[in-house]
């Protein structure tokens, strides 16, 4: 498990992480109305503290909010303001590794029954070391029994605290059956994603992801992984992807913030390919890490010094 951070950003100021609490009676409680975003920061080898697409993590906050009716955040929060919290939070804490940084904006409003537009919210942010949270050696991934949450129940597109819920059951079954993660399908049977990463099929030369109304999370780093791609003159196909087509799928692999990119060696007991990392993930694997580092030219636009 990750090792927090002393210090957090909570309700205006920084505090140490024990005097960083919301009331039982908010609604962030009651009915898991947050959302969050997390973002990396690596330090490259000048020491120069890198976060990596850190506007797009602002703007998927702010979208998260509009989509679920939290209308009051974005009035509050400006992209300046909120770089200027991360850099703070960084400083207070003497940050010398690579780091994840969560971002939540809770509605912290007491027994507000169930409605959300017009109620008071705070936003917390904290650090935690950079442990993936599946190898980069590779994954063994079980499809779930618990089916993802469709987008017109709970909103795929935004990171929505309380729909977690649905991944932390179908994570578990893998893990109670020796898996690493989960694939989830949805309603319809097609391949969505894995309880917090996305996934990437490679058949004949292309690269293949299911689409984006495949009741999935628009990732951040499942962008960054089709723009390295297309950089590297590969097709990448975004469609409705069949769980068939990764049992005899050339390389499978997920990608996501906390994920990095994980090659997938075994689905439901099947090998994948020849059960190795295969040299097309392999690629991109170092590509996306180098991009992240600022190690390569690719894409400087997505790197913020802080």
């Amino acid at each position: 498990m990750a090792t927090m951070y002393k210090n957090v950003y909570f309700d205006g100021k920084i505090v140490d992480a024990d005097k960083a609490k919301l009331s039982v009676a908010s609604s962030a409680v009651l009915y898991g109305l947050s959302v969050y975003t997390v973002f990396p920061v690596h330090i490259n080898g000048d020491g120069e503290k890198l976060a990596f697409r850190l506007q797009d993590h602002y703007k998927r906050l702010v979208n998260s909010s509009k989509i679920i009716g939290i209308n009051t955040f974005v009035e509050k929060w400006d992209y300046a303001s909120f770089l200027d919290v991360v850099k703070e939070l960084l400083a207070s804490n003497d940050v010398e590794d690579d780091i994840y940084v969560r971002a939540t904006v809770h509605v912290d409003e007491q027994i507000a029954g169930t409605k959300v537009r017009g109620l008071k919210h705070t936003l917390s942010m904290f650090i935690y070391d950079a442990v993936p949270i599946l190898s980069p050696e590779g994954c063994r991934l079980k499809t779930s029994l618990w089916r993802r949450i469709p987008d017109n129940s709970i909103p795929s597109r935004a990171k929505v605290n309380g729909a977690y819920v649905n991944s932390v059951l179908a994570k578990q079954d893998a893990l109670d059956s020796g898996y690493d993660d989960c694939i989830f399908l949805d309603v319809q049977g097609h391949v969505c994603e894995l309880s917090a990463a996305n996934i990437f099929v490679v058949r004949h030369g292309k690269l293949i992801t299911p689409s984006n109304a495949s009741d999935l999370l628009e990732g951040i780093n499942r962008n960054t992984v089709i723009m390295l791609a297309k950089d590297m003159g590969l097709e990448v196909e975004e469609r409705t992807v069949d769980l068939t087509e990764l049992y005899v799928a050339d390389e499978v692999f997920a990608c996501g913030t906390s994920a990095n990119i994980s090659p997938v060696l075994e689905i439901d007991g099947r090998t994948i390919g020849s059960g190795e990392v295969g040299e097309l993930t392999s690629k991109i694997q170092e590509e996306h890490m180098q991009s992240r580092h600022s190690t390569n030219d690719c894409h400087p636009e997505w790197l913020v010094s802080l």
